[in-house]
């Protein structure tokens, strides 16, 4: 593990070192090439007319809009179906830093450096153009991922021409390898000096919110407003959907999501899941990376949850999203996973779809996607005893003892020409989950945007009331 800040130049990239092995020598599937190069005036014709209570200006709108502080971010979704038969993208949650560049495939065999040279240049770099208040050096901070992260850095080096600190920020590293001064500017602290830094890239995923201010003189990207506004934080992402979907009741744009009950207490979960049919999901909703998700599929399961102590005082409860002969009961309906394409032994498993985008002066791009499918196959029915997790649980970052991460990265489903065709999607389903992405980064920058004054100071109170968390609350560093 990297513990101090180290500069990085132009040259240092070495593609072996920023992707996954697999990744090298894979080819892109045709209709992932596709939709990359679609642009945006396609991709809003064919939503339109899949969807034709879908405001065609809205749309166009939309995809070419510039969010004033959520330039990047992440959405990680399933393919479901209802009993019916209605088949649609739902949104599990938006992640505000997401990984992904590890497992892309080029789109361009000539670009080298791939998405990481697409999001820098076409979203951070102008950004930090328009910002020349602060005079200092570049940096990338994180507090996982190397693999990516100093593939980043490499990147912004050669793309500017000059060196940037690649720096790791852990709970631990506060005022040890960065401060912010008096004035929120980030000083990089290495061998007795204090570094200014006019820009970072932020790859720090683990409760930013209790070492990074959210509004910084330094540009960020993204803020640590956009976290605390829903890119990680799960309870408050729910509210923007929801502010979201009804500011646009009469535009056919609608955030796809599973039943979510926001502000319940450790004492009312029973009660919620009962509600739902004695099957759902109880999340922290500040843990990410796969961390303080629980699936609820039996009394079992529900009794060793209450058994449990946690940090913070609220969750967010939501439908369970299964097998057929599973899934919650919701105000929606019930719905279950499509899955993969089954095996030579007839097994089929739960997956997710990672979808990446960036948005810079011109609006909104795809960067990256990717697929993770869950431990153990999904099976008709539950026997007692069943962990629900191991059938339904889809990321790869494993906690260590010492709180570091490790992936597993043998449930990774790239989207080349082999592994994409497991998913079972199609064009249309990659231009839904775009659409979808791309809605969730907006509704959480709208959020973002009222959580600050006209004077651009962060409305603490305001925050408090939609986020009444009060051990969240005495984490924030203002």
């Amino acid at each position: 593990m990297i513990k101090e800040p180290m500069l990085v130049t132009s040259g240092d990239f070495e593609a072996e070192s920023h992707f996954y092995p697999r990744v090298l020598n894979a080819h892109i599937h045709p209709l992932v090439r596709n939709l990359m190069d679609m642009g945006r005036e396609r991709i809003a014709t064919r939503f339109c007319h899949l969807h034709p209570e879908a405001d065609p200006e809205a749309v166009h709108n939309l995809l070419s809009s510039t969010p004033r502080f959520f330039r990047w971010g992440g959405c990680d979704l399933f393919h479901v179906t209802s009993e019916t038969g209605m088949r649609q993208v739902v949104v599990i949650e938006t992640n505000s830093c997401p990984s992904g560049q590890k497992s892309m495939p080029r789109i361009n065999e000539s670009m080298e450096k791939a998405g990481y040279e697409r999001l820098l240049r076409d979203s951070f770099i102008p950004q930090m153009q328009s910002r020349k208040k602060v005079k200092g050096g570049l940096a990338v901070i994180y507090d996982k991922n190397h693999m990516e992260n100093s593939g980043y850095a490499a990147t912004l080096a050669e793309l500017t021409g000059e060196d940037v600190w690649l720096v790791p920020y852990h709970e631990s590293d506060h005022n040890r390898t960065i401060e912010f001064d008096e004035n929120l500017v980030m000083h990089v602290l290495h061998d007795g000096q204090r570094i200014p830094i006019r820009a970072a890239f932020r790859y720090v995923t683990q409760q930013p919110w209790n070492r990074i201010p959210p509004i910084t003189r330094t540009l960020i990207y993204n803020p640590v407003l956009v976290c605390l506004a829903g890119g990680r934080n799960k309870l408050v992402a729910s509210k923007a959907y929801d502010f979201y979907n009804a500011a646009r009741a009469n535009s056919g744009l609608r955030i796809n999501t599973p039943e979510t009950i926001w502000d319940v207490s450790k004492a009312e979960v029973p009660m919620w899941v009962q509600r739902m049919g004695g099957i759902a999901v109880v999340k922290v909703p500040y843990s990410n990376a796969g961390q303080g998700v629980f699936t609820i599929t039996s009394q079992r399961e529900l009794d060793a949850f209450m058994d449990m102590e946690f940090h913070y005082e609220h969750f967010i409860v939501q439908s369970l999203i299964g097998n057929s002969k599973w899934s919650s009961q919701s105000q929606f309906g019930r719905f279950f996973h499509v899955g993969t394409m089954p095996d030579r032994k007839l097994n089929l498993y739960a997956a997710d779809l990672r979808f990446m985008v960036g948005a810079g002066p011109n609006g909104f791009f795809p960067v990256a996607v990717y697929a993770r499918r869950a431990r153990k196959p999904l099976t008709d029915d539950l026997n007692d005893g069943d962990d629900s997790w191991d059938m339904l649980g889809t990321n790869l970052s494993v906690k260590q003892a010492d709180g570091s991460f490790t992936t597993q990265p043998e449930r990774l489903l790239l989207v080349d020409s082999r592994d994409f065709n497991r998913l079972g999607f199609g064009l249309d389903d990659l231009i839904e989950s775009y659409m979808q992405t791309v809605m969730c980064v907006s509704a959480i920058d709208e959020m973002a945007q009222g959580l600050i004054t006209t004077k651009g100071k962060f409305r603490r109170k305001l925050f408090q009331s939609i986020n009444p968390d009060k051990r969240f609350n005495e984490e924030l560093v203002l």
